[in-house]
């Protein structure tokens, strides 16, 4: 941006504008202050200064003057003051007794002012402001009446003519001081509303607008933002040009590869999000971390390095190339050109790949080969492209399109593999429960567990159910693993002096097979009173009154009831009142973080409330944090599960 300024210049700009603007209206109000005191000031000192005259000519009048007289008193009141000029003229009412004076017809036919005078109009005349003219007409009273006889009261006898410069006027001390005053004053709230206005309009605004700008880049979280203020400041442009600078820093290092300089996955990623119909190819290099074990990881960066710079040669565009992570390339093509036609350059991209030898440093090289996944079209390019690449690799094929059975293939495969794993743990007998401790809430003492299913792979390490629990639904090994729960927890619990949770879907209870099978273990255990059975289900109880039967004939052996993750799904209110539950598991999404939100925290001490008045006990899942607890506790939840109090584990003493 052009003409640039900076604050000191704004600030002397202030300063030097303001001082002008003062002194020019200074100047114009003591102009007017001047030419108002001259002429309020001339008027008072010309009228005492003629009424002066007019007694001093009344005391010669009332010897007996005569024109002669008139004319040396006159003389004699100019001899006063050189710079001023006295003269008296008589009216014809005068002359008519005392006899006429040629001078005063003359004067009085020559001069306007003296005819408005004479007709008893008093007139001040100031000339270019530097000399007062004044005309102060001599109105008869009563006591000139007794000498001018032909007159009548109110009848102007003469004028008196007094004339002087403006330097002998007196000027007013409280004047001055209350002009300086005013003065001051103006010149205080011109230095105000100037700065008032360039603060605004050079600093408050800018960096206002400044700040806005960044605002508006950290909630978009867009990096290719960058500040854009419209403003001639160069601090202000200095701080943009510093702020810029740090986001191309960090975009580079958000959007980049700091080994190749390619663009990174990310960078591809939001590329892929505008959806053009484009050619994406994934390329591996094959056995690279052997290369980098044999190697070391130094060679194998300057590898990775010189692949990269081939790629760049070899692509119909650089800025299309993209590093996604250790030895995986992709490019991203939106040329026009037919599959077959990218076909034909992928074909030819491997075998410039297999005839190239990459240099580890000066002196040695390496041969390499790679193997792509392609996809094409407008969605999930990215995905399916790998999806293309993990198949290339296990066929050993240089390079596979993407197509829709690999993807069938895939799924197929993955559900098949972990159906093989969970049928092997069950023939194994390596499905088993954990146990989570639950405490009471005002005692922080254990006073029972939940049962937990985990498969155990051939390393000993636990699996989650979210792995295999719908796969085992959907090959008809739910049940098994319902049964083999119950099974290994009333073992467990046989002899211990806790109660224990068991989860049961309601597909469980309406299992005539299950069902039997819960109620015959009931029968030889004789531990009903420490099971609590708890009941989860997300879509709803249809047969409800096959599951109100189930709690009844359970309850016959002291087993309590629990509802699963209420709050959410089916769990409400009326569900209660007819089940006849003994505990409400309060769904962990709203307990983990009941400790800040609001929302939460009302529909906890709703649920907490309602089961109060209902006798039910309350469970609260996912107490993560002692804040959590604490929390927990101020809304008078019975019971709390979750980390903060212990994992699930197999050991209980």
């Amino acid at each position: 941006m052009n003409n640039k300024t900076t604050y000191t210049k704004i600030t002397a700009k202030i300063i030097l504008i303001t001082l002008i603007f003062t002194l020019i209206g200074a100047f114009m109000y003591g102009e007017y202050m001047k030419k108002n005191a001259i002429s309020n000031l001339a008027h008072v000192d010309a009228k005492k200064t003629s009424m002066l005259v007019f007694e001093s000519l009344y005391s010669a009048m009332q010897k007996g003057w005569n024109k002669e007289d008139l004319k040396e008193i006159i003389i004699r009141l100019n001899r006063v003051d050189p710079t001023m000029k006295v003269d008296v003229y008589r009216t014809e009412t005068v002359s008519e007794i005392f006899g006429a004076i040629e001078r005063d017809k003359q004067a009085i036919g020559k001069n306007e002012d003296i005819q408005k005078a004479m007709k008893g109009e008093e007139i001040l005349n100031i000339s270019n402001s530097n000399f007062i003219k004044y005309y102060y007409p001599v109105v008869a009273k009563q006591d000139c009446l007794r000498c001018h006889t032909n007159a009548k009261e109110s009848d102007v006898l003469g004028i008196i003519d007094v004339s002087y410069p403006v330097n002998n006027l007196k000027v007013s001390l409280d004047e001055m001081i209350n002009f300086f005053i005013i003065f001051i004053v103006l010149f205080s709230l011109m230095i105000f509303l100037a700065i008032f206005v360039e603060l605004n309009q050079y600093i408050i605004k800018p960096i206002k607008n400044f700040s806005n700008v960044i605002q508006s880049i950290t909630k978009s979280h867009d990096m290719k933002k960058r500040v854009e203020v419209e403003d001639n400041i160069e601090e202000i442009d200095s701080i943009k040009d510093v702020f810029n600078t740090m986001l191309d820093s960090i975009e580079h290092q958000f959007y980049y590869d700091g080994l190749t300089g390619l663009e990174n996955r990310r960078r591809l990623t939001e590329k892929l999000e505008e959806k053009k119909n484009s050619f994406l190819m994934i390329i591996n290099i094959d056995s690279f971390q052997e290369i980098n074990d044999l190697y070391g990881n130094e060679a194998g960066d300057a590898i990775l390095k010189d692949f990269a710079g081939f790629l760049k040669e070899n692509m119909f565009g650089s800025n299309a190339l993209y590093r996604l992570h250790s030895d995986e390339f992709s490019y991203l093509c939106d040329k026009g050109m037919d599959i077959e036609e990218f076909k034909i350059f992928a074909s030819m991209l491997s075998e410039k790949i297999s005839h190239k030898n990459f240099k580890i440093d000066g002196n040695n090289e390496v041969s390499l080969s790679a193997t792509f996944g392609i996809s094409y079209g407008y969605e999930t390019l990215l995905e399916n492209a790998d999806i293309a690449l993990k198949i290339a690799k296990k066929n050993k094929k240089d390079f596979l399109v993407y197509d829709e059975t690999m993807h069938m293939a895939k799924e197929y495969e993955k559900n098949f593999e972990w159906t093989k794993r969970l049928k092997k743990a069950i023939e194994d007998d390596r499905i088993v429960p954990l146990f989570q401790p639950i405490v009471d809430c005002k005692t922080q003492e254990i006073i029972k567990y939940e049962a937990l299913i985990r498969m155990v792979d051939a390393n000993g390490a636990y699996i989650a159910p979210i792995h295999f629990l719908e796969l085992a639904k959907k090959n008809k090994l739910y049940h098994q693993l319902t049964k083999i729960m119950i099974e290994k927890t009333f073992e467990k619990f046989q002899h211990l002096p806790y109660s224990v949770s068991i989860n049961l879907s309601v597909e469980d209870i309406l299992n005539k097979d299950v069902n039997k099978f819960i109620m015959d273990k009931l029968k030889e255990s004789s531990i009903g009173e420490k099971i609590v059975f708890e009941i989860i289900e997300s879509e709803g109880i249809e047969n409800f009154d096959q599951v109100l039967e189930f709690i009844n004939s359970v309850k016959k052996y002291s087993v309590r009831i629990a509802i699963d993750d209420f709050g959410t799904g089916y769990s409400n209110f009326d569900y209660l009142m007819k089940l006849k539950v003994d505990y409400i598991k309060i769904d962990g999404s709203m307990i983990k973080g009941v400790d800040t939100d609001n929302n939460s925290q009302m529909i906890t001490k709703t649920i907490v409330n309602f089961a109060k008045n209902m006798g039910i006990k309350t469970i609260a899942e996912f107490v993560h944090s002692k804040n959590v607890f604490t929390k927990v506790q101020e809304l008078e939840v019975d019971f709390s599960q979750g980390y903060y109090f212990g994992e699930p584990t197999d050991n209980i003493t």
